[in-house]
């Protein structure tokens, strides 16, 4: 390998049922390269560093501009977007793997269902009813706004899920990014509404808020900086206020 050669070692898999291996690649180095525009490159010429060809890898992007979350993958042993992966930046040769909280469907792309049957159990939006014009919308205090827009950020890449040791194959934890949609949720005016129906499903069966270990390991890898922790934190008050109010049959709200 020269300095003007890009070192790749990708984890590859042909579909679910087949098992993992690795493959090694030798690129052409260019100035500006990122993952996804190595990934290109092995896809225009399809040759692996012994000089066999080989398949195209497989994986998924879309924005390339770290707003989609399609590209996660795990790149040199940490969960992160590829496409804001500069190769100067990296260590060579560079380990491309899977996120493997998620069920692996070919190479690098994964099934994140998982994470968005979460946001749907949590009813992760804002239900408004009605085709016709509802007029404008309530206000929500500045300080409200604020931080309600830092969770808006998520763009369920999925990379938080696979930095908690709480979401696994054993367990079945929603995850820190359905828990900071809910709190976002409850804080608007008109999402607020269903917060008691939120809130109750956090508390019920499994995988809600006390299957969290707090290990903070979301918030450090969140690609966006969200404060999961602190968004965590604040559920396991209203948790424990909600959990009050059903004792007493004072909430009225769900």
């Amino acid at each position: 390998m020269s300095e003007n050669t890009i070192s790749m070692i990708i984890t590859r898999q042909k579909d679910q049922e087949s098992a993992p291996y690795e493959e090694r690649f030798e690129i052409p180095y260019r100035t500006n390269m990122n993952v996804i525009s190595a990934l290109m490159e092995i896809r225009r010429n399809p040759e692996n560093a012994q000089g066999e060809d080989t398949t195209a890898v497989a994986w998924d992007a879309s924005c390339l501009e770290e707003v989609c979350g399609a590209c996660s993958m795990v790149i040199n042993g940490k969960p992160r977007q590829s496409c804001t992966a500069l190769i100067d930046q990296l260590e060579q040769p560079i380990r491309l793997e899977p996120m493997n909280t998620f069920p692996v469907v070919r190479d690098l792309t994964v099934d994140r269902s998982r994470m968005f049957d979460s946001l749907k159990r949590v009813k992760a939006w804002v239900p408004i009813d009605g085709t016709h014009d509802l007029g404008s919308g309530p206000r929500m205090p500045e300080a409200k706004r604020e931080w309600a827009y830092e969770l808006s950020k998520c763009m369920t890449c999925g990379v938080c899920l696979q930095a908690c040791p709480n979401v696994n194959s054993k367990s079945e934890f929603i995850g820190p990014a359905a828990l900071s949609q809910v709190r976002l949720f409850n804080a608007h005016p008109t999402g607020e509404m269903h917060k008691a129906e939120r809130l109750q499903t956090l508390m019920d069966g499994e995988g809600g808020l006390a299957s969290c270990g707090n290990s903070q390991n979301c918030v450090e890898a969140c690609p966006k900086e969200i404060p999961l922790t602190t968004s965590i934190a604040a559920l396991n008050r209203e948790t424990t206020l909600q959990s009050f109010k059903n004792f007493f049959g004072t909430d009225h709200t769900a």
